[in-house]
């Protein structure tokens, strides 16, 4: 912004020693004549953690770094406090604060990028400032430098004084702490004690003025400072004053009292005024000192912030008109307007002549806010159209995965800043500038280049932006938070770090996930590290997120491999199996029988009790079925099961995830792990807790080892959950997670009756009948069978593998011998060891015998037994027998009942019980009755296990109210809410009426509109709830009254509904609306049910989506269908409308996971746009709240428009036809739409123009079945590249154009005549079904309508014939040329374009150019033309040409070419990699495109030449060796000849191969390349082309594996196959070893064993210098320089490294070179040397060898030559003409003196000199005069 003229654009500023004529302009500050020592006012824009934005006067930003945001006065504790946020709690955005310039930055190419750099300490504001010069009402500025009782201790940035603030006197506003930076009056000074005190009132800092003291000095003015002034003069652009007598300053037109000052501001200026006014700016250096008048600002506050950049305000007021300046608006704001100036550069796009005839004050205009001027609250606007355009304008329209376009403006080290259209400015980090590291980012990084990024990130204005090739490409989802962390996601991310146990992975706004080592792909036994390395972009699949607590599981495997593809069958859920075998260790079992799934049961989780474990898992056998297992998680393919009775009673219970846990509840799990400091614990998948030592057990000395062990089933409580990180901690300490129930005894004998029950099955058949014959308490008779120490043991007749046992405890003194008769009372059964324990007590004999004598008393004593004892009553009982595991008790109280305690629990099962005697009296607690469940047994828990149970004497004791449930009431309403009546009845008792208890069937719209408060109703009790908040000292209860509950006496439990939860799919409910947002709807069904109902669920109209909000008020009836249901929450998921039969009955076991199953194919439904996805990806709707569908290309439109998606935007509410769902295999369902609103593919969409006049309709086309030949069709275009392009007809067809189809015309730029997206229209040519192939021709010629007839375009060209026609493409080797009026194609011949050597045929030639050649050869039988373009062909007189030319003419091939350009590139042509050819003289060959768009991974860069035929080569060996010749033998004429033989007869068969693979299609599959490969296995080319198809599937394994495979099956008689294949390892490694050095130098060394030494270090050196590895490329040139000294070729290298370098050090290698080279190869090197210097180096040097050379060899017309060529191409005239008089000078033989006067003729006349052409004739006339006489 800008309103000075062009003199006070040089930011000159004027001070207050004006003499003579007064000035025109205001003083300004500017990025000019800001200067270090300069003091400025400004207000903090920006508070970060290391620096501080400052907006300075004229909208000038500063920056304050940490360090120089406060004086280093304060103690190391608040130091520290630096990295804590410390300069937030100091300053705050919007603070006034005065600063001093530190240091510009100096950009003299761009100064708006000039930094200035600030400092806020006091000790630089106040260095003038002394005691003396400290006045009463002095504003200053302090630091709290303490608090203390009464006040604070003040810093003014000097140590000669301090000062002190007195707390009642400091403002309340803002808590005030040790560092803070504050403002005060000065009140008085002690000037004995050196003590200022302060007065921070706000209001007597904002009116304090600066008293006019004598001899001020302008050190002590400060920013800021109030000052009283007096009008000295109007300046053009503002106001001259005087203040405190001695200043004088200026204020420009923004800081004038007046916000919105007109045209005619100078005549509220009238001199001598006088205003307020604050210091803006101080100067010392040009003492120039600015002021403001802005009311904010006088006022000591900063002006408000009303407008945002970005903002758009239509009804913008012109306040002023600046002519040549800009204009000054008003912006409509609130409450006040806003000050906005346009400059008048952003007024219009085009150049605005007069703007006072464009724009009038008072008219109104549409601006758009371009920045904010913080300090004056002045906004700068923009009135161009361009503004209102374009996606980004401001930072906050920037979004993570946005791809946009960017010119870079800098590079630097850490990367380069880039910058949008709209100026807004971006980061790309060095490792994203390129797929992978680079070590020359400012290489392809130029300023000044646009390149397309992806936004990685934007906080808040750091904007971070990617150019990775895969990123910026990828047609994936963008993941930008947790959120969208959906499970089964696709998407691409850049590997940040690699461990041992697996790889983090980054993705957009800095999301991260983790991908574990078995997600890798891996092998056993790979290293991480040599598949993936950091900053490699991976896709990869989210296969469980956790939002609350940022973490992310990730898969590298894309297809899922998990086992289960059952939704029922996941972690959590109950299955059944059938053992299928079993190990010692494992159970494996086939899941749900027949379902086909594998899974495994490891011996710890066969059982809760070890031993029992052991026992069972040596009885299982194939066949045994588990009725009940437990999924615990899915490992890949194995799916892990648990047979614990702990976990599979208590499956509702176990969590899955964090936030289903709780503080203080105890819950099941198992133990996984066990090291030194605790224990972790496993519930469902892979939710793990930890309990550390201390929680773990009470005695810390105990190793956990011997406690616990893996596997061992616990009970845990949840002592602490962070859902932030996932951390669970636990306790396993016994007296908080004692068995509150018998499930741990009660397992142990149902476990122990299964194991007996299979050991009957070993045993032939036995079963456990003889059980029933042993019941507890029966009487049974037996036989004393033996007498021990311990005991005696009992026979049975009836059962002989039976055996009785009688302790001496249970003998009751009774004395036994052997064989005699007993009868004795069954205490417990082991089945397992098949022995039953007995009693002789009386107790038990006698009662057995009282209740025997009738069934009826013993029916009745067992009933009133059994019916007196009550679960969780507590008991005394007597310990009868002391099992390994358990207690058998006798209950004395209760007719001596037998129960059974458990000794131990889920967590003491390793630890020593507590010793019981026999007789010992106990207390235990009554936790089962006898019942099937509990194999007939009573089952008891003792006292110091069970401390906490809840007893039912407790229970009983509680009181019960007054009124019961189902009570029927008169109650008194007292309040009407919108979804409630509240309620009084009785004495003090409240309850409510809910919404759903009106009605029977919840139909009525407004339920309560006819009740008042006072209405007094019937109503029936249906619940009561806890005391409340709400309810006044009474019970809340929930009442109804409901028609149907009120019929009846009154009875509680009267006519009571069930409270069931039963709900299925499809069930169609009615509900209240209770609650709406922007995408939910919330209902409520029933007092405890609720449902909700998203957005797109309530309608397809995308007019009643939009006003969802509207429709849907609170209290609305509402009807909808259930489509799932959580029974736990008690919440229900409706749709309007009826969903699919397809889906069946929900359970509670998949109605907390989101159905997608009411969507039907064919079905319509409401979508909202979510993303426009780029170029032709279509739309992505949401159609649900996780579940998006994708629109193609060709589904958006009814009828075929050229941009069909311009009608659609993000957030669009849209009407979809669903058209396709498919599940994938972890259950992801992709869902197919269209937007079309007749996807009939037989309905005619539009008519075309087609052939000159026929109109065909145009259909969409969905099966390739209705496609037939010649058919008229539209597409657009998807695919374009050198080959042709691919267009879409549909969302399931593409076809293939040739090149050669696309257009009548030449096609010079595929790519720019055929872009992306463009729609066409063209001609079925072959449709292939089976392989869905489709070819189109968008040629409309009658050629291509009308079959092929037998006339053959060759026979009407002749050879001679001169033709015309344009170029159709340049290769390498010479120009294809498409012959006008036929439809043939020539080859012209690189030997062919020219009399003279082209070197760069792309500098010459242009693609389209109109050319006139003749035709040489014509090959009728093969359709191939041979072309000719040199000027000797169109002369009629023989032009002479020189032995070299002639030489060069005469290496040429057999030129062919065939009629129809092929449409693939040439054979010698890599897909990703070129070719090592020792014999061609070709550069890099072009790559072929297809390939290089398919490559996930960069091409593999072999060289194709090698220094033999390289650059200097040519040079030399076009006239070194034919003007040699001349004095060459005969016999070297012959090996010559041989030679160039043999290259013509490679070339014809390198050219042969060339149009061979043009004419075949190139493979694309790994078969394709396997038949290639057999069919040629000792060519090198497919080999390196299947190496480079593997690295575009990134499988770098599999490449490695190819080269290997290679170099075994080329012969070894094919050295140069050979090289190729090394040098393309080479270059593999170098890309992707590990580390690359190392792999290189492996390879490096192995090829030296096998290939020509030099050949092979000349490969390595091409590599390196090619990749800019410059350090290894000259260590490898000293190795080579030492053993490869006789080299010629390896000197010349170190020449060329060095001239290229610039390096001074090329003559020290030369007289090194010349010592070693054998003396033949002398005059080689050094010519080539001098070559090298003249093109590259120093052409005096190339000189000085030249000169050498002919002084001992002064008759070589050769080096004359070379010498002459080189001279001339530098162009300097005088020296060739004086070195040409040498050379014509000589006494040489006729024929070299002949070639040396027509290269000096040739010369002269390409000068155009005819003097001296007529010179030169006469010097050869006179020569060839005196040489015949």
């Amino acid at each position: 912004m800008s309103l000075t003229s062009p003199e006070d654009d040089l930011g000159s500023l004027f001070g207050d020693g004006i003499k003579g004529k007064l000035p025109r302009f205001a003083n300004k500050i500017t990025l000019k004549n800001v200067s270090p020592g300069m003091k400025l006012w400004g207000v903090i824009a920006e508070v970060n953690e290391k620096d501080i934005v400052v907006s300075l006067p004229g909208g000038l930003r500063g920056l304050v770094r940490a360090c120089d945001a406060f004086d280093p006065v304060f103690g190391d504790e608040v130091k520290g406090d630096l990295e804590n946020s410390f300069l937030s709690r100091i300053y705050h955005e919007g603070q006034l604060v005065s600063c001093i310039v530190l240091q510009v930055d100096d950009d003299r190419k761009e100064i708006t990028k000039r930094k200035i750099w600030l400092s806020l300490r006091l000790s630089s504001l106040h260095r003038s400032l002394t005691l003396d010069a400290i006045q009463e009402g002095m504003v200053l500025s302090a630091y709290v430098k303490s608090i203390e009782d009464h006040g604070f201790i003040l810093h003014f940035g000097l140590s000669a004084f301090e000062g002190f603030m007195p707390k009642h006197n400091q403002s309340e506003m803002r808590k005030i702490e040790v560092g803070q930076f504050l403002q005060g009056t000065v009140k008085s000074v002690e000037r004995a004690r050196k003590v200022v005190h302060l007065s921070s009132d706000p209001d007597m800092v904002s009116r304090s003025v600066t008293k006019e003291v004598k001899g001020i000095s302008i050190d002590l003015l400060v920013p800021g400072m109030m000052v009283n002034a007096r009008v000295q003069s109007t300046l053009e652009n503002g106001v001259m004053f005087s203040f405190l007598t001695y200043f004088t300053g200026t204020v420009d037109l923004f800081n004038l009292d007046k916000m919105f000052s007109s045209s005619t501001w100078k005549n509220d200026y009238s001199k001598n005024m006088k205003f307020n006014a604050r210091i803006l700016f101080i100067d010392p250096s040009s003492r120039a000192v600015g002021l403001t008048l802005n009311p904010h600002l006088v006022n000591n506050k900063a002006p408000p912030s009303l407008v945002k950049v970005g903002d758009i305000f239509d009804q913008s007021k012109v306040v002023r008109v600046d002519k040549g300046s800009g204009l000054l608006l008003q912006i409509p704001t609130l409450p006040v307007p806003t000050p906005a100036y346009v400059n008048v550069s952003d007024i219009a796009d085009k150049e605005v002549g007069k703007l006072d005839k464009s724009f009038k004050e008072g008219s109104l205009v549409r601006a758009r806010v371009l920045g904010y001027r913080h300090l004056e609250g002045l906004a700068t606007g923009i009135l161009k159209t361009s503004a209102f355009e374009g996606l980004v304008f401001t930072h906050s329209d920037v979004k993570p995965g946005m791809v946009v376009k960017a010119k870079v403006i800098a590079v630097d080290s850490f990367g380069s800043i880039v910058q949008f259209a709209s100026g807004v400015k971006a980061l790309c980090p060095l490792r994203h500038m390129s797929e992978f590291e680079i070590a020359k980012p400012r290489k392809k990084f130029k300023a000044g280049v646009e390149l397309v990024f992806r936004v990685l990130g934007c906080k808040s204005k750091r904007i971070t932006v990617t150019h990775k090739k895969t990123l910026v490409k990828s047609k994936l989802e963008i993941l930008s938070s947790f959120a969208d962390a959906t499970d089964g996601l696709v998407t691409h991310g850049w590997i940040t770090k690699i461990e041992k146990h697996g790889c983090f992975v980054r993705f957009y706004n800095g999301v991260q996930g983790f991908a574990p080592r078995s997600e890798l792909g891996l092998g056993q036994a790979s290293d991480i590290h040599s598949m993936y390395h950091v900053e490699q972009v991976v896709k990869c699949r989210v296969v469980k997120c956790i939002p609350s607590s940022h973490r992310i599981s990730l898969s590298f495997n894309i297809t899922p491999t998990r086992a289960s593809e059952d939704e029922n069958v996941k972690p959590g859920s109950l299955v059944s199996g059938l053992v299928v075998r079993t190990t010692p260790e494992t159970v494996i079992v086939d899941i749900n029988a027949s379902s086909g799934m594998k899974g495994t049961i490891s011996l710890e989780h066969l059982a809760d009790n070890q031993g029992l474990a052991a026992s069972l898992i040596s009885l299982i056998k194939p066949g045994h079925h588990f009725d009940e297992l437990l999924v615990l998680d899915i490992e890949g393919n194995n799916i892990v099961l648990t047979a614990k009775y702990s976990l599979v009673n208590s499956t509702q219970q176990l969590p899955i995830d964090v936030s289903q846990l709780s503080c203080h509840s105890v819950v099941h799990g198992y133990i996984c792990n066990i090291i030194e400091t605790g224990c972790f614990v496993r519930f469902i998948g892979r939710l793990t807790g930890f309990a550390p030592k201390s929680k773990a057990i009470d005695d810390r000395r105990s190793d956990l080892s011997e406690v616990f062990y893996v596997g061992q089933s616990v009970r845990s409580n949840i002592v602490d959950v962070s859902s932030d990180v996932g951390r669970i901690t636990l306790s396993l300490k016994q007296s908080l997670c004692c068995s509150t129930d018998a499930a741990f005894i009660q397992e142990y004998f149902l476990l122990e009756e299964k194991i007996a029950k299979l050991q009957g099955l070993d045993r032939e058949g036995s079963e456990l009948r003889w059980v029933d014959a042993f019941s507890i308490c029966n009487i049974i008779e037996g036989k004393v069978h033996e007498i021990k120490d311990h005991g005696v043991v009992i026979s049975f007749e009836e059962y002989n593998d039976v055996f009785g046992f009688i302790s001496h405890h249970q003998l009751a003194g009774t004395s036994m011998k052997k064989n005699s008769a007993i009868q004795a009372a069954v205490l417990d059964v082991s089945k397992i060891d098949r022995v039953v324990d007995l009693s002789l007590k009386p107790e038990f004999i006698n009662r057995s015998k009282k209740e025997s004598s009738t069934i009826k008393a013993l029916k009745k004593k067992r009933k009133r037994e059994h019916k007196d004892l009550e679960v969780n009553q507590i008991v005394n009982a007597i310990v009868e027998i002391v099992k390994e595991n358990y207690l058998v008790l006798s209950v004395p109280d209760y007719n001596f009942t037998i129960g059974y305690a458990s000794l131990t629990d889920y967590n003491t099962q390793k630890l020593p019980h507590k010793q019981f005697t026999h007789g010992q009296s106990v207390s235990a607690t009554v936790m089962a009755l006898p019942a099937p469940a509990t194999c007939g047994k009573l089952l008891l828990l003792l006292k110091h296990l069970g401390d906490g149970v809840d007893t039912s004497s407790s229970k009983r004791a509680r009181k019960k109210s007054s009124y019961d449930v189902g009570s029927l009431i008169q109650a008194e309403i007292t309040e009407i809410k919108p979804l409630e009546l509240k309620v009084k009845f009785g004495s003090g008792f409240y309850g409510r009426i809910h919404i759903t208890e009106v009605t029977d069937d919840n139909s009525a719209e407004s339920p309560f509109s006819d009740y008042r408060i006072g209405q007094t109703l019937a109503s029936r009790i249906v619940s009561k709830g806890s005391k409340t908040k709400n309810m006044k000292g009474g019970h809340g209860c929930e009442l109804s009254i409901k028609p149907s509950l009120l019929k009846g006496s009154g009875e509680p439990d009267e006519g009571l509904p069930s409270e069931e939860f039963n709900y299925t799919y499809g069930q169609r409910v009615s509900g209240y609306v209770y609650k709406v947002d922007s995408d939910w709807a919330w209902l409520t069904i029933s007092r405890d049910v609720n449902a909700q109902l998203y957005i797109l669920d309530s309608s397809c109209e995308p007019c009643e989506l939009a006003e969802f909000q509207n429709r849907l008020r609170v209290g609305k009836a509402l009807s909808g269908h259930i489509i799932t249901v959580n029974k736990e929450k008690k919440l229900l998921r409706l749709v309007m409308h009826a969903p699919a039969d397809a889906c069946g009955e929900l359970n509670e076991k998949n109605s907390d996971r989101r159905l997608t199953c009411h969507l039907v194919e064919g079905s319509t439904v409401g979508g909202r746009i979510s993303k426009i996805l780029p170029g032709i990806g279509g739309l992505l709707v949401q159609i649900d709240q996780h579940q998006y569908g994708k629109v193609h290309f060709t589904e958006l439109t009814d009828s075929w428009v050229s941009n069909p998606l311009s009608g659609y935007q993000e957030g669009q509410f849209v009407k979809c036809k669903v058209l396709e769902i498919t599940r994938g295999v972890m259950g992801v369902v992709h869902v197919d739409l269209s937007l079309r609103s007749a996807s009939d593919a037989s309905r005619d969409l539009g008519s075309t123009e087609l052939n000159g006049g026929m109109h065909t309709s145009i259909q969409h086309v969905d099966k390739i079945t209705d496609l037939h030949p010649d058919m008229v069709v539209q597409g657009y275009v998807k695919n374009v590249s050198s080959k042709g392009c691919f267009i879409m007809l549909s969302r399931k067809i593409d076809a293939r154009i040739l090149i050669s189809k696309l257009s009548d015309n030449f096609v010079e730029n595929p790519e720019n005549e055929f872009p992306i997206g463009k729609l066409v229209v063209g001609k079925v040519l072959s449709v292939e079904p089976l392989s869905k192939r489709v070819e189109v021709t968008l040629r409309t010629s009658s050629a291509l309508k009308e079959p092929k007839s037998g006339n053959n375009p060759v026979d009407h060209i002749s050879v001679g014939d001169i033709i015309s026609g344009r170029i159709k493409r340049i290769q390498p080797y010479g120009l294809f040329i498409s012959i006008d009026h036929t439809n043939a194609v020539g080859l012209c011949h690189v030997s062919e374009l020219s009399d003279d050597h082209i070197e760069d045929l792309e500098t010459q030639f242009k693609a389209g150019e109109k050319v006139t050649a003749k035709v040489l050869t014509v090959d009728k039988e093969r359709n191939r033309i041979s072309l000719g373009l040199k000027n000797s062909y169109f002369k009629d007189e023989e032009v002479q040409t020189s032995p070299g030319q002639s030489h060069d003419s005469a290496i040429g091939i057999n030129d062919t070419i065939m009629l129809d350009e092929p449409t693939v590139t040439s054979q010698r042509n890599s897909a990703s990699m070129q070719m090592t050819n020792n014999e061609s003289d070709n550069g890099h060959q072009p790559i072929l495109a297809d390939a290089e768009s398919r490559a996930l991974v960069p091409p593999l860069e072999v060289p194709l030449d090698d220094m033999e035929t390289s650059d200097i080569e040519g040079d030399v060996g076009q006239t070194l060796v034919p003007v040699t010749n001349a004095d060459t033998t005969a016999g070297e004429k012959k090996k010559r000849g041989a030679k160039r033989k043999a290259r013509e007869e490679r070339e014809q068969e390198i050219r042969a191969a060339e149009e061979r693979q043009l004419e075949k299609d190139v493979p694309r599959t790994t078969d394709e390349f396997e038949k290639l490969i057999k069919s040629s296995p000792n060519n090198s080319y497919p080999w390196i082309k299947y190496m480079a198809f593997m690295l575009s599937l990134a499988d770098i394994e599999k490449a490695r594996s190819i080269a290997e495979l290679a170099l075994k099956r080329i012969s070894s008689q094919e050295e140069s196959e050979k090289l190729n294949i090394w040098v393309a390892y080479l270059n593999l490694e170098n890309e992707y070893g590990n580390p690359p050095e190392e792999a290189v130098k492996k390879i490096f060394v192995r090829a030296l064993q096998h290939c020509d030494s030099k050949k092979v270090h000349l490969a390595l050196l091409e590599m390196y210098e090619r990749t800019e590895q410059h350090k290894l490329a000259d260590e490898l040139l000293g190795k080579m320089v030492r053993n490869l000294g006789n080299s010629c070729k390896v000197w010349l290298r170190r020449i060329q490294s060095l001239v290229n370098r610039k390096s001074d050090g090329v003559q020290p290698v030369v007289t090194d070179a010349v010592k070693r080279l054998p003396k033949h190869k002398h005059i080689k090197f050094l010519s080539k040397t001098a070559i090298l210097e003249f093109k590259c180096g120093v052409p005096d040097r190339g000189r000085t060898l030249f000169e050498s050379i002919l002084r001992q060899h002064p008759k070589r017309t050769d080096l004359w030559s070379i010498y002459l060529d080189q001279e001339i191409k530098l162009g300097e005239a005088d020296m060739i003409r004086a070195l040409f008089e040498r050379a014509i000078s000589l006494s040489l033989p006729l024929k070299k003196m002949k070639f040396l006067f027509n290269k000096y003729l040739a010369y002269e006349k390409s000068t155009g000199d005819e003097k001296r052409i007529e010179s030169v004739k006469a010097k050869a006339i006179e020569y060839a005069e005196n040489n015949l006489a």
